[in-house]
């Protein structure tokens, strides 16, 4: 199996990328640390999932709650989050 998207901690900290082929030691290894399910990829589809849009713009709001969009003394996060945001929600990116 191989993982469809990163796994993630409770602090939005990257356990695992995605990509990442499960094996039986790494599948025991989620469950002993309380992680009973993860999004893996479909076999043999040439296509991944479309994916949801609002799960993903909740996600990013959850990784960038400390930041005010409007605050301009913060412009590196700023641009930071314009970056990641574009690429989770696949916006300009040709593939």
């Amino acid at each position: 199996m191989i993982l469809y998207d990163e796994l993630l901690d409770e602090q939005g900290h990257v356990l695992l990328p995605h990509g990442t082929v499960l094996t039986a030691a790494s599948i025991a290894q989620l469950l002993r640390h309380g992680i009973e399910s993860v999004s893996v990829q479909v076999a043999g589809g040439a296509e991944e999932p479309e994916a949801d849009l609002a799960a993903v713009e909740q996600r990013l709001a959850h990784l960038f709650r400390k930041n005010d969009i409007d605050d301009q003394n913060d412009w590196a996060t700023g641009i930071l989050r314009r970056y990641v945001e574009d690429y989770r929600l696949k916006r300009g990116v040709e593939e």
